[in-house]
């Protein structure tokens, strides 16, 4: 008995279900399998489901037979790339996930710049692959990150005021359809579609290669965090805001709040103490990189500085630490304009009431290159934000997760009269209307539209999901 599009249970012919697995070049894990249980687990280890089967997709063919097996048997899917979907859509109970990750063979162009990615490739993969030609796409900043689902919503990252957003360096995608077909997209080719898959996510088909432009970054930039005391945080930001105000496009930053690690590079004595991090990463010239950020280093008395001259794929790893597959995470998002003293302030009240030594959450600096790009060029929306909080909370599993998850939804209800939009891929499961305010009115209308062209039957509907527009006359 397997989930259905709807809420009940439908009992698929075990005949179809051998067809599918005997169609499959990857394999077909069932409940009892040996690699059931590890097959199942994503990301966040708060959620914890069970499907009724898991399709490990080796091809473009092998996704396009799981397509058709769930629309004649009727069956609930979820589509998985790296599984850091933050509220779980990768995953479902009962029914079909179409598991991308064995897809994740990466051809790099180094004389046209360019990158042919599959849907399963992780960030640390694409990196890995484009900087041993002293290149980049803009990506995130979390390594086992899957690049399918950053993607397809957006995009931050640490080249994001220098080159844009990762949907700013797409060219093309490769998409296997809601009926089982397979279509691709482009400036050119199915532009509407193309516009809507950069940002609108996973609800228009399962992208199964990604082409993108290449930039020349690395391979040694100037980056990483300097630390001060937590009780120093509201002087930290007002300093900060100051700084990045004349900002080169070349500097992208955060701002981190967390209690100090314990880890070998942190003095002993700062471990488990509040602290506020200001981390770096000057996608130009060294030398130049560490002029700009100079002035940052010399404010006030840092208890820690680890910004200096470093590998760019170490930079881009610098975080796999902090959020490691199996903690429990929740977490809330909003971006604001600016820094203003009001909003400083309710930063550095809630900071200091971070209590689990694994919370830590970042404040993405925004503008550059990403704000430049039209805001109906793509559907992605909210390019004029000044700054994305992520508000993310961490324990090691059931013990204290409330009390953290209290404390996020606290903080971002005290934010909220700052509010101006959010970023999709930052969202739980919120519901409609947090999705609309994820794209604003005109482009959730129009990107209703597209679902509706592509998606009318709301197939791919375990995402941030968005209704298809009713059938018109």
């Amino acid at each position: 008995m397997l989930a259905t599009l709807g809420s009940g249970r439908v009992d698929v012919d075990e005949r179809a279900v051998a067809d599918l697995a005997k169609r499959l070049r990857g394999e077909l894990v069932r409940p009892g399998d040996a690699a059931y249980d590890q097959a199942r687990r994503v990301w966040n280890g708060s959620i914890s489901r069970f499907p009724g089967l898991i399709a490990r997709c080796a091809t473009r063919d092998d996704v396009i037979a799981a397509v058709r097996f769930a629309r004649s048997s009727n069956v609930l899917v979820a589509v998985r790339g790296g599984g850091h979907s933050f509220p779980g859509s990768s995953v479902c109970d009962d029914g079909l996930v179409i598991d991308l990750s064995p897809m994740n063979g990466i051809r790099v162009d180094p004389e046209t710049r360019t990158a042919r990615v599959q849907a399963g490739a992780l960030l640390g993969d694409l990196d890995r692959a484009t900087q041993q030609h002293g290149l980049a796409a803009p990506s995130g900043i979390v390594t086992h990150t899957g690049v399918a689902g950053l993607t397809l919503g957006g995009g931050l990252g640490w080249l994001m005021r220098k080159y844009g957003l990762s949907i700013d360096q797409l060219l093309s995608v490769d998409m296997v359809t809601a009926d089982g077909g397979f279509v691709r997209a482009s400036a050119t080719e199915n532009p509407e579609l193309f516009w809507g898959v950069r940002g609108g996510g996973g609800n228009f088909g399962i992208v199964t290669e990604f082409e993108f432009r290449l930039s020349q970054v690395g391979p040694i930039v100037m980056a990483g965090p300097v630390f001060w005391p937590g009780a120093d945080s509201a002087k930290v930001l007002r300093f900060y805001r100051d700084w990045i105000a004349e900002a080169p496009d070349e500097l992208m930053t955060m701002v981190v709040h967390r209690r100090a690690a314990d880890v070998p590079y942190v003095p002993a004595e700062l471990r488990g103490q509040p602290v506020v991090a200001v981390i770096s990463c000057y996608a130009g010239p060294v030398d130049d990189g560490e002029k700009v950020i100079r002035p940052l280093q010399a404010f006030g008395s840092p208890v820690l500085d680890l910004c200096r001259p470093k590998p760019f794929l170490e930079h881009q790893a610098m975080f796999d630490a902090s959020y490691p597959p199996g903690w429990w995470y929740y977490m809330r998002s909003c971006d604001v304009a600016e820094l203003s003293d009001e909003v400083i302030d309710i930063t550095a009240d809630h900071a200091a009431r971070i209590t689990s030594p694994l919370t830590a959450f970042p404040i993405w600096q925004g503008g550059g290159a990403a704000a430049r790009v039209g805001e109906d060029d793509t559907a992605f929306h909210g390019r004029a934000a000044g700054h994305t909080f992520n508000i993310t909370a961490a324990t090691e599993g059931a013990d204290g997760f409330e009390r953290e998850r209290d404390w996020v939804r606290s903080f971002w209800s005290d934010l909220e009269p700052f509010h101006t939009s959010v970023y999709v891929n930052f969202l739980m499961d919120e519901g409609e209307e947090r999705v609309r305010q994820a794209y604003g009115e005109a482009k959730y209308t129009r990107l209703r539209a597209l679902k509706r062209a592509w998606d009318p039957e709301n197939f791919f509907r375990l995402n941030q999901n968005i209704r298809p527009l009713p059938a018109s006359g």
